[in-house]
């Protein structure tokens, strides 16, 4: 059995992602990652206007980043999310066999 792709949720479970579409996929992680970033804005007790600043963006940004059905976030966007809450956003290409 190979190696399979998984995500982690903001609730600390890891779900499998392989078999979907590529689409489905970056929906899937980029669902995770906002639930991620969400929740370590909870840790850090960040209100959304606070994280708005420190991504030097606007809170509409935020909130359209933060949105899991919206699919038009960039890479940078949710790398400078990331920053702005201590983490780093890691992407790896895992041997699908």
């Amino acid at each position: 059995m190979g190696r399979r792709a998984n995500r982690r949720t903001g609730t600390g479970k890891s779900q499998n992602v392989e078999g979907l579409t590529a689409p489905a996929q970056a929906v899937a992680v980029k669902r995770a990652l906002a639930s991620q970033i969400e929740q370590a804005m909870t840790e850090n007790h960040l209100t959304k206007a606070e994280m708005a600043r420190r991504m030097g963006t606007s809170r509409s940004q935020l909130n359209r980043l933060l949105d899991p059905d919206a699919e038009s976030v960039t890479l940078d966007a949710l790398a400078r999310a990331a920053e702005a809450v201590g983490r780093l956003v890691k992407v790896e290409l895992v041997e699908v066999r």
